[in-house]
């Protein structure tokens, strides 16, 4: 993970908390009923999350209160736009950006000398079926203040408010209660403290909730793909809502997904593309072994390629290269059906979310084909980043700089 972390793709982009954030942190902690961390220093995303506490507890969601209600700790106001890197949700950066774009003023305010909890509720105490996540519709931000600050700032309000009436300017316990409060808690009177609770419209989204769940609204039938077999074995008992249920390696998923135009396969188009050349080039990299050249040096040269693919026995080379074979042939036999010559890996791996979707529903459907067939390193670290990490260990060094590079260059302009 160095090379990662070096390159800015690990970790990063990250709010370090010490001192006085620290010990806020840990009281936002304890209003979410979690043991306060023993760390004084540490870093969080967007959402407050940290990889240093998530690593003392064990526990990667250790902010969400069950698997159906997530939150989030705010401290700081430099924890706008930055990246959630443990979303429980696929709509959990677009939460965060809506509270940032809601209440920039506030945060900023409120985060001077106080923290904030964001509670994401839809209103369900917890999931105890999978066929509950339909319900799944609306999201409730409601916030609360470390301290009650902003009960105080009301509170401070409506004293002012008796001082100023009628004679109780000479009320001497009234001064006293105003002065008490200001000396504890400052002039409160023209802070920005107050978060109406925000509502937002749940569509089409992913959740880790029943070790992965994919639910697919809008379309002709709702769909729901489930990545746990136990889960998916559970759900196909229910008899009550009409949905459409796969699991996650079902052939059968993508013919309806094809049907509901909500993938395509233009497998022509998409062999032209440089995603099919990610594709090729790593599954390319399985059969190599012991080499001359460095993997990196190997699929950058297009001389070198051909040279250790000759290297491979001919049913390897065939497995390969199968796609290009596919459309040399069909130019002289014209029935040829693509599954005939290409093997199951391409034909998964090539489909594309459909044209008609809109952009934030295309890059759901591109987390769900990296889950379907990871074998696009680039699409893994942009839509499945926990399953990249896992792999990315078990590559060759060299291969794993050539995908660093890879990132690199196409995170200027996030092109698939």
């Amino acid at each position: 993970m160095d090379k990662l972390k070096a390159a800015k793709l690990h970790g990063d982009e990250l709010v370090l908390v010490t001192g006085s954030l620290a010990k806020r942190y840990n009281g936002c902690l304890a209003m979410l009923g979690v043991k306060e961390t023993k760390l004084t220093s540490f870093s969080i995303d967007a959402m407050g999350w940290s990889p240093e506490i998530a690593e003392e507890k064990n526990d990667n969601f250790y902010l969400n209160i069950g698997e159906a209600n997530a939150n989030a700790i705010i401290i700081s106001p430099d924890q706008e736009a930055r990246p959630v890197h443990m979303p429980f949700h696929s709509f959990d950066r677009d939460v965060m950006r809506t509270v940032f774009v809601a209440y920039k003023r506030e945060i900023k305010d409120i985060t001077k000398d106080s923290g904030i909890c964001v509670l994401l509720d839809q209103n369900i105490d917890a999931y105890y079926d999978p066929l509950d996540l339909l319900r799944y519709k609306k999201i409730e931000l409601s916030f609360k203040l470390l301290n009650d600050i902003d009960k105080t700032q009301a509170e401070q309000l409506q004293l002012i408010k008796e001082f100023n009436k009628d004679n109780n300017f000479i009320n001497t316990k009234l001064h006293k209660q105003l002065l008490d409060s200001a000396k504890t808690y400052g002039d409160l009177r023209k802070r920005k403290l107050q978060l109406e609770p925000l509502t937002l419209n749940i569509s089409s989204f992913y959740t880790k909730a029943f070790g992965g769940v994919f639910i697919l609204r809008d379309f002709v039938k709702d769909v729901l793909v489930f990545e746990s077999k136990e889960t998916f074995n559970k759900a196909i008992k229910d008899a009550v809502h009409d949905v459409v249920l796969y699991h996650i390696e079902h052939d059968e998923l993508l013919e309806t997904l094809t049907d509901y135009f909500i993938i395509s396969k233009d497998f022509k188009k998409t062999s032209k593309t440089k995603r099919y050349q990610r594709i090729k080039n790593h599954l390319f990299t399985r059969h190599l072994k012991d080499t001359e050249h460095p993997l990196k040096e190997i699929l950058d040269s297009p001389f070198l390629f051909k040279k250790y693919l000759n290297t491979l026995d001919t049913e390897t080379q065939k497995q390969i290269s199968c796609v290009e074979q596919y459309f040399q042939r069909v130019i002289v036999e014209r029935d040829l059906q693509f599954t005939t010559v290409v093997n199951k890996t391409y034909f998964k791996a090539l489909h594309q979310p459909h044209s008609s979707l809109t952009e934030e529903q295309k890059e759901l459907i591109w987390k769900l084909l990296s889950k379907v067939m990871p074998v696009d390193p680039l699409h893994l670290y942009w839509f499945d980043k926990d399953k990249f990490y896992e792999t990315y260990v078990s590559w060759r060094p060299s291969y794993q700089e050539w995908v660093i590079n890879c990132i690199l260059d196409n995170n200027k302009n996030f092109s698939v």
